[in-house]
């Protein structure tokens, strides 16, 4: 039931799949690299958790769903959402607080939503979406119309008790859904060896569960796409549930734009050790093999950078919300 996929080397009829890995990558990590090098303006107001360096898991998810699936998030949401084909201008309007945003200026950069795109949202409270994303596989079973649901979640989101009973109940009812743990070590500033037992492995502890589960290398992209799109298919199928852990790392501080090795939590060394192990270049490398050039790297780059700018033209020309908007889409009218 567990077997772990044998994930294979890129291949020439894989090069289409390949180019558009790497450009959900870069875009990424351009869009995030330009919301770090902007924060200080002052017109994000609003916390930002970057996932800058742990693009891969983000893209290969993106890339393996269909556009009808269905993907939920937690605080670190940004490449979540580009990588399920969000709309630049809509997030970034959104961080500005404009009413052009994917939100209409409500939500901020933790409380990305999407419904064009079936991005079901993310939270800034850890563990809070993970029953949110089984409830969509359960109207999926229900209404028997082949989506399958995503759930993005950390290593830190295995220590709530809603992973567990949501896990629990998913496994029972054999539901359509992906669990998707991007497992960068870090709950904030507290390492895994703080937080839980030494020699557990996540993927053990899903396993435990009774549903097919695996880890990978979060920072090899195309390995990293290959076992989503397995797993994915085998969810599709009606076999229920599956878990992957995928290991990664992110380069910048728990919250914010910056860097934070020098406050004591992880040093740089193992900051430098991570960065070798970019999944941009080490796809690119891959590409290269098979005839991408260094040409249309640079091409690409500059392309992608006039998206992000014009996402930011457009954020900073956006009209802010009116007032009234803050009394519309409420549970209850005003006054009641």
């Amino acid at each position: 039931m567990n077997a772990p996929i044998n994930a294979q080397m890129m291949t020439q009829t894989d090069y289409a799949a390949g180019m558009k890995l790497l450009e959900s990558m870069k875009r990424i990590r351009c869009l995030e690299e330009t919301i770090a090098a902007r924060y200080g303006e002052g017109k994000m107001r609003c916390p930002t958790h970057l996932s800058i360096g742990q693009e891969a898991p983000a893209a290969a998810v993106g890339m393996a769903l269909g556009k009808e699936d269905q993907a939920i998030s937690t605080h670190r949401a940004h490449a979540h959402y580009i990588g399920k084909g969000g709309s630049l201008r809509a997030m970034i309007a959104e961080i500005y607080g404009k009413a052009t945003g994917c939100c209409k200026g409500k939500g901020g950069s933790m409380h990305l939503i999407d419904l064009d795109v079936n991005f079901y949202g993310s939270t800034a409270i850890v563990g809070n979406s993970i029953p949110v994303g089984v409830g969509l596989a359960l109207t999926n079973q229900y209404t028997r119309n082949g989506r399958v649901s995503c759930v993005f979640l950390g290593d830190a989101t295995v220590e709530e008790g809603a992973f567990h009973e949501a896990v629990n109940f998913a496994v029972v009812r054999k539901l359509p859904v992906l669990f998707l743990c991007e497992n960068n070590f870090f709950s904030v500033y507290s390492p895994l060896s703080v937080r839980q037992p030494q020699g557990r492995a996540i993927w053990k502890l899903a396993e435990a569960h009774g549903m097919r589960s695996m880890h990978g290398d979060g920072n090899n992209a195309w390995e990293a796409y290959q076992q989503v799109s397995e797993l994915t298919a085998y969810v599709r199928k009606g076999n229920g549930p599956a878990f992957l852990e995928l290991e990664t790392y992110r380069w910048r501080e728990h919250c914010g734009a910056n860097f934070d090795n020098d406050i004591g939590y992880r040093s740089e060394e193992e900051f430098l050790a991570w960065k070798k192990r970019d999944p941009i270049p080490r796809l690119e490398k891959e590409l290269m093999e098979l005839g991408f050039k260094q040409a249309e790297s640079k091409d690409m780059e500059r392309s992608i950078q006039t998206e992000v700018d014009d996402a930011f033209r457009f954020a900073e020309e956006s009209p802010f919300p009116s007032a009234a908007e803050a009394y519309t889409e409420l549970f209850a009218e005003k006054g009641k």
